[in-house]
């Protein structure tokens, strides 16, 4: 470094503890520069009592400088870091959000379609006007997954831009020819949340909002479905499944219909109890010729919802579950946890192989968490009782062995 960077990095330094006297008693003070990653380190305690006016004060006094405070606590002792702040982040163009969407809703209207066709016609050897009215079958399919998803979505996207977070607008994915027609949807965060309060606030916002549609879906869906048995022969190439159950799912069930379904022919012998934790677990065996739900198209939108739901609140890295418990217990706790989980998710593959997915991807993304540029200010009583109950939601609707295959 010349002399002359030495004197200008001086003088902003001397600028930069300016302000943050004005919010912080300093016991030390470490320069930095480019391979330090910040400009300027102080480490003391915060003086104003309310430390998310404190970090608000102090954003907005070196903003002009191009600069960036973070918060953080090391051992117990207040730190305040001065880093250059990022470039703003560009939204992407809207039209992509669009087609998405668009090709989104053909997509689950698709599958939808297929889901109500019990003669196995083949679509794609229709006309073009037989086509359009097989693909209308599925829109009340679509209009409830959709909608369940919208809200999740949107519950993420309203409450990060009312915190003044920069989030896009949902991005749909369309599978077709899937079992939803659809692999969910994401928004994305422009920028680092600015603290625990904001990104408790956004994590929670998403499940609990979809759950408020989800769970009516449900119950209209599964008023609109009638019991039956499990066929034990099905026509050549037909294949047919079981959803899977979540303690909640199993508790709609049995207010909707007086039982606990699927109901096998015979217990074998076994306690109903150890019958069915291990059913609830493995999946298996199968209760050919039992009764189960002859699930309406609404109904498993309203399933779907809820199984959807329960992956975001995995309590692991980018979910939204992670976030929650990040910001509940921290992230050395976090850290702790995602074996567990990893673990869970391993041994629960060999029944639905789905989990070796999920558990790679949250071992190549479930390693970071989502740290907010403030980390002093701590979220109050209200936000760690919803946080409390979110993971409750997740033990509830967390649905271990999500479809049986029946050949």
């Amino acid at each position: 470094m010349t002399e002359n960077q030495q004197k200008t990095l001086s003088v902003e330094t001397t600028e930069i503890t300016q302000h943050v006297k004005e919010i912080f008693e300093i016991k030390s003070i470490v320069t930095g520069g480019g391979k330090n990653g910040f400009r300027a380190q102080y480490r003391g305690r915060l003086i104003i009592e309310d430390s998310e006016t404190a970090y608000d004060q102090l954003a907005d006094a070196i903003r002009p400088m191009g600069l960036t405070p973070l918060f953080r606590v090391v051992d117990g002792e207040q730190i305040i870091l001065v880093v250059d702040k990022r470039p703003e982040a560009k939204p992407g163009p809207i039209w992509v959000n669009i087609l998405l969407f668009i090709l989104t809703i053909l997509s689950v209207m698709f599958t939808g379609a297929t889901f109500m066709d019990s003669e196995m016609t083949n679509p794609f050897q229709l006309g073009l006007g037989g086509f359009i009215q097989y693909m209308l079958k599925g829109w009340p399919f679509a209009l409830s997954l959709l909608g369940i998803l919208l809200a999740h979505e949107l519950g993420h996207y309203l409450v990060g831009r009312s915190r003044g977070e920069n989030v896009t607008l949902p991005y749909f994915i369309p599978f077709p020819l899937s079992a939803f027609g659809t692999m969910g949807a994401f928004i994305n965060m422009k920028e680092i949340p600015k603290n625990k309060k904001h990104l408790m606030d956004i994590g929670l916002a998403g499940p609990l909002i979809g759950l408020l549609v989800a769970i009516p879906v449900l119950f209209i869906g599964l008023s609109l479905s009638s019991v039956g048995p499990i066929e034990a022969e099905l026509p050549e190439g037909a294949v047919h499944f079981l959803e899977g159950n979540s303690i909640f799912y199993l508790f709609a069930k049995f207010v909707t219909f007086g039982k606990v379904l699927p109901q096998p022919v015979s217990y074998e012998g076994l306690n109903p109890i150890l019958y069915w934790l291990r059913y609830f677990f493995s999946g298996s065996p199968v209760p050919i010729g039992g009764l189960d739900v002859q699930i309406h198209p609404v109904a498993w939108a309203g399933w779907a919802g809820l199984f959807v739901t329960g992956i975001n609140l995995i309590p692991a890295g980018q979910l939204d579950g992670g976030h929650i418990l990040y910001v509940l217990f921290g992230k050395k706790t976090a850290k702790k946890i995602l074996p567990f989980i990893l673990g869970a998710m391993a041994v629960l593959g060999f029944f639905w192989m789905g989990w070796w997915f999920w558990a790679v991807m949250i071992l190549v993304f479930g390693r970071r968490y989502a740290e907010p540029l403030d980390q002093i200010t701590q979220i109050d009583t209200k936000r760690k009782v919803l946080g409390v109950i979110a993971l409750i939601v997740f033990i509830l609707i967390f649905t271990p062995v999500p479809l049986v295959i029946i050949q």
